[in-house]
């Protein structure tokens, strides 16, 4: 089994920083891209940043020069840093993993289960 457990979130004021961790635990092989998602109420789940075993990155539009996301491929963990926040950043994060548990080219998503993140005065 895998499992990708999330933590850091919490309540910030507008223009705070927070830092996002995800884990990645059970029988991996290995783990092609992670990610960051977001869903706030009444919205669907959006793509926040991905980043690939290589440490390439991408972000959504609304984030970039905010937010930095990163890895620690031998802690199976993808990080993301959140500067000046704002209060539509205001959503429950999730994390995502592209993983294999064995060598053959079978690979599966997997899903964190998420981690609220409130940005308040």
């Amino acid at each position: 089994q895998v499992q990708l457990v999330e933590s850091g979130g919490g309540l910030v004021q507008p223009g705070g920083s927070l830092r996002l961790s995800c884990a990645a635990s059970g029988s991996i092989f290995s783990i092609n891209v992670m990610g960051w998602y977001r869903q706030a109420p009444g919205k669907e789940r959006e793509l926040v940043a991905t980043i690939t075993s290589g440490g390439g990155a991408n972000y959504v539009d609304s984030v970039k020069g905010r937010f930095t996301i990163s890895r620690d491929n031998a802690k199976n963990t993808v990080y993301l840093q959140m500067n000046s926040l704002k209060p539509e950043d205001t959503a429950v994060y999730y994390c995502n993993a592209n993983i294999r548990q064995t060598m053959s080219n079978i690979w599966r998503n997997y899903w964190g289960k998420g981690t609220l993140v409130t940005v308040s005065s």
